[in-house]
């Protein structure tokens, strides 16, 4: 009991759940957002994410039963969709870090929504059990919420990134364009300067 006790109020723990709820409010109202500012503080919060799972101590679970879900289906689906509505034509990628490539020789698509959605639904799943403050149903969910980040949504959170990060870099280019305004490109020429000898 007290060793479970040490795990669940460990420092980087408490960091990851920390980190973990602010994705999670963050998502949760992200409807409406501009796509530029949702790319961007994805771009922040997900490699912290990522780093906060990585530092958290290792444990096993105790209990036979797994603890509660908070996300159904519904409350998925109506994420995912906020989010694609967000990321429109931006929310397709192409992945190659994917269990179906070994049969295929085409490129698999995904989506930056579904995978967040995904990535959402095992961390809220996790912070809203630990929320409950049961110290036992607490260590549990924090064992399948680290098994999961390693066999599952670490890797959607790093393929997202990538997708992400080129969304974010050539989504300036495109508003640049939108806006009628080019980047100067030509800060070589000076006109009406005579060269230095």
């Amino acid at each position: 009991m007290e060793k479970e006790s040490q795990t669940i109020f460990d420092r980087n723990v408490i960091e990851f759940v920390t980190v973990a709820a602010e994705f999670c409010k963050y998502v949760e109202q992200a409807e409406g957002t501009r796509r530029a500012t949702f790319v961007d503080t994805m771009l922040k919060i997900l490699p912290l994410l990522y780093l906060k799972a990585t530092l958290l101590p290792p444990c096993e679970p105790m209990g036979d039963e797994e603890p509660e879900h908070y996300v159904t289906e519904e409350t998925y689906e109506v994420l995912r969709l906020t989010l694609a509505s967000i990321l429109a034509e931006r929310d397709d990628y192409l992945d190659v870090f994917v269990e179906d490539m070994k049969y295929s020789d085409q490129p698999i698509t995904r989506y930056i929504s579904e995978d967040l959605a995904d990535i959402y639904q095992d961390v809220k799943d996790f912070i809203f059990v630990f929320s409950l403050g049961l110290n036992q149903t607490m260590h549990d969910a924090l064992a399948i919420c680290q098994e999961n980040f390693r066999l599952y949504w670490g890797q959607k959170l790093v393929n997202t990134l990538r997708a992400l990060h080129e969304t974010r870099y050539t989504q300036s280019e495109d508003e640049n364009d939108e806006d009628g305004t080019e980047a100067d490109t030509d800060f070589y020429d000076e006109p009406d300067r005579e060269p230095l000898h």
